[in-house]
């Protein structure tokens, strides 16, 4: 008897070269040019901040996580972009608290991988906003040795740090917001600006997002969504009074919007897994990213705007499910159930 010509199996019917480390430790891989870059510009204190806060994600995660979870790479990631959100000036014993914080209560008390609501590395910092809202919005310049400290790194744990004046300022969005100063729009595209330790250099980290979408490790849907509600809704606030609102590019280029909507916002865990979803999620984030730099008491909203929508993904992802093939809209069955009775 011969073989059968259609051999028949339940899905998934190809196995894909992509496993949960392969994408990790490449979204990995995309962060080193914007890590080099950020010591470039802050020194030594950057690369600082980036080994504390990576060091309490990864210890959190070999001490209190399951064995062998750390090859994943997901700790290293967090550990990561806490650092990259982080001035360079903080206190390290900060950074690794934020670390410990972002693992144990953001990603391992809701069962580890997989499991989590909220983007680890944003509740580690949100978590740090609350607990030290002066040393996380205290701005270093770019001024000064290359190889000086920017600020208090070494400040013992709970005690008052020892700011210099001489080596602070404002960020792009501080500036404006409090100073109604614009800054340059090359200085907001190549990095040459105060602010946090990786978010400074906007077009790079548009270009490593541009290649983890080609690969198809994030859904562009996402980033995309955010940019255009951004230029959108704060284009036509600039349209109707360019002296008070700032251009859409300002928006686009300053603080952690770039980061924050192709590093945090695209998590595959807490992002919406429908397309249309996608678009719903990612346009919730601009809107409220404009809204709290516009008319919020902080010049930054990126942080609270993605936790906040990172709170809808199961309703969205219930209410944008596609409907099965074959299958009746409830509304068809209600009316034709109503008919028969």
């Amino acid at each position: 008897m011969s073989e059968p010509r259609l051999l028949l199996t339940a899905s998934p019917h190809v196995l894909g070269p992509d496993s949960t480390p392969r994408i990790m430790w490449t979204v990995v891989a995309t962060l080193v040019p914007i890590i080099a870059t950020s010591v470039f510009f802050f020194g030594p204190s950057a690369l600082l901040i980036l080994l504390a806060a990576g060091g309490g994600a990864v210890l959190t995660e070999r001490f209190v996580g399951r064995k062998g979870s750390l090859n994943d790479g997901s700790a290293a990631i967090t550990g990561i972009l806490l650092g990259l959100t982080l001035p360079p000036g903080m206190p390290l014993w900060m950074a690794f608290l934020g670390g410990f914080f972002g693992i144990a209560f953001g990603k391992l008390i809701f069962g580890g991988l997989g499991q989590n609501p909220f983007n680890p590395a944003l509740l580690g910092r949100a978590f740090l906003q609350a607990a030290f809202p002066v040393a996380i919005t205290t701005w270093p310049t770019t001024d000064g040795a290359w190889s000086a400290l920017r600020g208090d790194n070494f400040a013992l744990p709970l005690m008052s740090p020892h700011s210099v004046d001489g080596t602070t300022g404002a960020t792009p969005l501080g500036l404006f917001k409090f100073e109604n100063t614009n800054t340059g729009f090359g200085d907001l595209l190549f990095g040459n600006t105060s602010g946090s330790v990786g978010e400074t250099f906007g077009l790079l980290i548009l270009l490593c997002g541009m290649f983890l979408a080609w690969k198809n490790y994030l859904n562009w849907r996402i980033p995309a969504s955010i940019f255009a509600a951004v230029v959108l809704f704060s284009g036509t606030l600039y349209l109707v009074d360019a002296s008070t609102y700032p251009s859409p590019w300002f928006m686009l280029f300053s603080g952690g919007l770039m980061l924050g909507a192709i590093y945090m916002a695209t998590d595959m865990v807490t992002s919406p897994t429908t397309n249309l979803g996608c678009w719903i999620f990612g346009a919730g984030i601009g809107i409220l990213v404009v809204v709290i730099r516009v008319w919020g008491g902080l010049p930054e909203g990126v942080m609270y705007s993605i936790l906040f929508m990172n709170a809808f993904v199961p309703f969205l992802n219930r209410s944008t499910r596609p409907r099965v093939f074959g299958q009746q809209p409830k509304v068809k069955k209600a009316k034709e159930a109503e008919a028969k009775s």
